[in-house]
């Protein structure tokens, strides 16, 4: 549900901003904007909360009788954990997540502009088209992470996620053809996309617990993130090379390739389990 909350804050976030500029000044939307920034840092820094709710009691007793480590020891073991975790299958999730940002910001970067050409209706507001149909695709994105969420309950979410990367595969290989139809095919194959993009989320931050033991959990999702949003950032790069070079079917060609990569990185993944369980045991 924290996915969701997110999404709805995506969606909502330029959908608030094309309308607000339609009666303010950029710099008034700017400040109008980071008011719910402020306000949510001031909820955090007020907020309580229980470290060591989902800690065992022996866990916890553990921890409080350690002695105090020195900032050089602490560094040392957070080498020696970082090792362990990527000597395991860890290694292959974190390919995946990387694989998974790099398609996420190749397609959302510019996408935008990408839209407003291929609208063929014009609304009476003095806003680009193309932001209107990209912050539906976003609050689409909210059934997606629901979704998402549902099937990462199962067993097997490698599986699952082949199944994913390969629908996005798909709509990075159909998206022009579709969309260049009209604006009914435009808003359905933009509805896919939003859905498909965020359904898988939940289901990697899920094979991310699968492949970690407890106590290097946190790590593990930091170096999640640090995929994501860090590996995943060079997604912009590489949009905007292709596009420079090709256009946009050079683009909706590499994010087809880096899709069906991801389904083959989750396909490995799901071969070699039991070998990435028994390591962990």
């Amino acid at each position: 549900y924290h996915g969701i909350a997110g999404n709805a804050g995506i969606a909502g976030g330029p959908l608030a901003t094309a309308l607000l500029l339609l009666v303010f000044d950029w710099p008034v939307v700017a400040v109008l904007l980071g008011l719910p920034a402020l306000a949510a840092a001031v909820g955090a820094w007020r907020a309580s909360v229980d470290e060591q709710a989902a800690v065992s009691p022996r866990e916890a007793t553990e921890e409080t009788d350690a002695a105090p480590v020195s900032e050089m020891t602490e560094g040392a073991a957070l080498w020696r954990r970082t090792r362990r975790l990527f000597a395991s299958g860890f290694a292959g999730v974190f390919a995946l997540v990387a694989v998974s940002g790099l398609y996420y910001r190749g397609v959302l970067t510019f996408l935008p502009d990408l839209l407003t050409p291929l609208v063929t209706i014009d609304l009476p507001m003095e806003v680009e088209t193309g932001r209107y149909v990209y912050a539906g695709l976003l609050a689409v994105g909210i059934g997606g992470q629901y979704v998402g969420g549902r099937l990462s309950d199962r067993e097997g979410t490698e599986w699952v996620l082949v199944g994913a990367f390969a629908v996005l595969a798909g709509v990075a290989l159909l998206f022009l053809p579709v969309a260049g139809l009209g604006t009914g095919g435009l808003v359905a194959m933009s509805a896919v996309l939003g859905f498909s993009l965020f359904v898988v989320q939940p289901l990697y931050q899920a094979t991310v617990a699968e492949y970690t033991p407890p106590d290097a959990r946190g790590l593990s999702y930091g170096y999640t993130y640090l995929a994501v949003f860090g590996v995943g950032a060079a997604g912009a790069v590489l949009a905007g090379g292709l596009l420079q070079e090709g256009g946009p079917p050079l683009l909706f060609g590499g994010l087809t390739g880096i899709a069906l990569l991801g389904a083959g990185l989750s396909g490995w993944l799901a071969v070699h389990r039991p070998q990435a369980e028994g390591a962990r045991l």
